[in-house]
């Protein structure tokens, strides 16, 4: 009976603590996956891979609870439905007063899409799971012409590992720990889109003709296209505000420094800035900053020092004796300093993989995220790179300096928008 009872709940990884505290209309901490095929989506077909594919991730059946001291993951008896797609992106998900499910699948024409509150799961969590969802709909939906071959996914985690808090795996009492010193970054500022909604623009671009560009400034494509970020938004900070700092938030998946394979929260933070008020405007020059700063930040020794600080909180005697509505109040304080200290975000997923037999029937992958400022997403696919800009704010200026200065290099770049007049991006 004890293990039962156990199996029923869990706590929220120390990741996912800070979401339900600052959930809200204007930042749902929703992401999205979707996946174009060449093919139009069979809706049945989808329910039953959706059906197969939440029995091998049971975190997904639960919901949110509040206890007294912390929130926890409680097991539903709701069953994910197939929806036509009828929301606008990364809607709300978690609502304290409404329990659902943390995730929705819906479909349009050729594409599935997947939406999870991070709560639940980070980027490389939640691909475990979307990944498996369209490799079970291809698998069914196509089974006379799969039928001569085995396709197999590269996941192999029991439910076990996809349901471990690697936070506390990897977490170590190592006393004090000290303080980072705190860095004032320029905001961007602007009139806002009305109700909540966000903009949309992605930019797709062969993966061929971006990285030989990424080889000649000898440096990596997530620091290439954070520099090139960086100057596109330098360039509209007015003068009298130059003095701050361009920071950019870039999560980081932690699987990829300490062995796990969670489909939950696993990710840290390393924030990087550039002072254009004191060093140069120049593309390389800002490169060779950031290079410096990934390599002081990427090392197994700084990630578990950030582990244990994360950590060491849900495992402070006092903090833990705090009623949930104080803690509550201490996280929105939290991640209101948190927000102030960096100006936008860039994420990249990484290379998505599928098994060959799998592929012919996808044409992309893509990824991006709710915000009420600024983000940036990178995936890639095959030899489509697919940068996804989602943002709170009317002007796009910033991300069609971005796009010009990839086409000004030569590197051809078609643009995917949900505003009217997405020609005026380029």
């Amino acid at each position: 009976m004890k293990s039962n009872k156990i199996s029923e709940w869990s706590r929220l990884d120390n990741a996912a603590k800070i979401f339900p505290a600052n959930s809200k209309k204007s930042d749902t901490k929703v992401f999205r996956f979707a996946c174009e095929l060449f093919d139009t989506v069979d809706k049945q077909v989808l329910q039953q891979a959706l059906n197969n594919t939440i029995e091998a991730f049971p975190l997904y059946r639960s919901v949110i609870k509040s206890g007294l001291f912390w929130y926890y993951f409680e097991k539903s008896r709701f069953e994910p439905v197939v929806t036509e797609e009828n929301l606008p992106p990364c809607s709300t998900l978690y609502d304290k007063n409404n329990k659902t499910l943390l995730f929705r699948v819906m479909y349009y024409r050729k594409r599935i899409s997947f939406e999870v509150y991070h709560a639940l799961a980070d980027g490389a969590g939640a691909l475990q799971f979307f990944k498996t969802l369209i490799f079970n709909y291809i698998t069914i939906k196509y089974k006379y012409a799969l039928k001569d071959k085995s396709p197999v996914l590269d996941i192999e985690a029991s439910k076990t590992q996809k349901m471990d808090d690697s936070f506390q795996k990897y977490y170590r009492d190592t006393g004090i720990l000290q303080k980072r010193k705190s860095i004032k970054a320029f905001k961007i500022k602007g009139p806002k889109i009305p109700e909540y909604r966000m903009s949309i623009i992605e930019g797709v671009i062969p993966v061929d003709k971006i990285l030989p560009k990424v080889k000649e400034y000898n440096t990596s494509l997530t620091v290439f296209l954070a520099a090139i970020l960086m100057c596109s938004i330098n360039e509209e900070i007015p003068l009298r505000l130059k003095k701050r700092p361009v920071v950019l938030s870039i999560p980081v998946n932690l699987r990829n420094y300490f062995h796990s394979q969670t489909a939950r929260n696993f990710f840290g933070v390393i924030n990087v800035d550039y002072d254009f008020s004191k060093g140069s405007a120049e593309l390389r020059e800002v490169i060779e900053a950031l290079k410096i700063k990934f390599k002081e930040n990427l090392t197994p020794e700084v990630l578990e020092k950030r582990i244990n600080k994360l950590a060491s909180l849900e495992h402070n005697l006092i903090l833990r004796m705090i009623p949930l509505s104080i803690k509550d109040l201490v996280l929105k304080i939290a991640n209101s300093i948190v927000d102030r200290s960096y100006t936008s975000t860039l994420s990249n997923v990484g290379v998505i993989n599928m098994p060959s037999d799998i592929k012919p029937f996808i044409y992309s992958f893509d990824i991006f995220v709710s915000t009420n400022k600024l983000q940036a997403c990178v995936c890639s696919f095959e030899n489509q790179l697919r940068i996804s800009f989602t943002s709170a704010f009317v002007s796009r200026e910033i991300q069609r300096r971005f796009f010009k200065t990839l086409t000004d290099m030569g590197i051809p770049v078609v643009i995917e928008s949900n505003v009217v007049d997405e020609q005026e991006v380029l």
